[in-house]
Parts: structure tokens; C-alpha cells; sequence
């Protein structure tokens, strides 16, 4: 089982259900596979470590995503318009601009798109 932490501002809009998708960037041990169960916390490693949802959600779906400025391809297809935005506010941010400003100094950024929950992004294959 894999587990993911947040910072604490994405930890309201895990527990609605606003926040059903990470974007992480590669790592040594291996991220989730669709279909298992993920484990999510804030203040992983600190006394104040808390889990987000209890029972664990099922990934869904981990793709590939890459974010070079203003230029986002999700399994190597752009994202245009309102896509764009959807990407954003499904990942915590109030705006595409919000999430581009994030990444600016990590671009040109290579990793996944891990989703969970009931709620599937237009670019899901499901």
C-alpha cells in the first residue's frame, strides 16, 4: 500500500471530496497502481500526523503528466482551454494560473496524475 502526505491547506479538500488527484513527481519506491488502496495523511513524520480518509480510497488511474510553463500533456495529449482549469481546481488550486505558479520554478516537470475516488477527470481512460 502507498501513501501520500499534503500539506496541510490540501487537507480540507481531501476530506469533502474536492481533492481526488495528486500530482507527484517520479520517487525511489514505486507510486500507486489503479485499483489498490492508497493511504492519505497531513504531517506525515510529525506529531501532528493525521489521516484524511478512513477506509483508504482505491486509485483509479496513475498517468503520466508534464508541465513545461503553460503547456500541460497528460499521456502525451495537451490540455487545452477549460481542461486546463478542471486540472487545476480537481488538484487543489483555485485556478490554472494558481497551479502554474506552483510548478514555475520545477518546470519543465515530468510525473503522474494520481487520482482516487468517485470523480474521474475528462482525460481518465475510464
Amino acid at each position: 500500500m502507498v501513501a501520500y502526505n499534503f500539506k496541510k491547506q490540501f487537507a480540507p479538500l481531501i476530506k469533502s471530496g474536492a481533492k481526488q488527484q495528486t500530482i507527484r513527481a517520479p520517487r525511489k519506491t514505486r507510486h500507486a497502481i489503479a485499483g489498490e488502496p492508497i493511504q492519505l495523511y497531513t504531517g506525515m513524520r510529525t506529531k501532528a500526523c493525521s489521516k484524511l480518509i478512513d477506509p483508504d480510497p482505491t486509485c483509479r488511474a496513475v498517468l503520466p503528466i508534464s508541465i513545461d510553463g503553460r503547456q500541460v500533456l497528460i499521456k502525451s495529449t495537451p490540455l487545452i482551454g477549460e481542461e486546463l482549469e478542471q486540472l487545476a481546481i480537481a488538484d487543489g488550486f483555485s485556478s490554472f494560473e494558481e497551479l502554474a505558479e506552483f510548478f514555475e520554478d520545477r518546470t519543465p516537470f515530468q510525473g503522474f496524475l494520481i487520482a482516487w475516488g468517485d470523480w474521474l477527470p475528462c482525460w481518465t481512460p475510464f
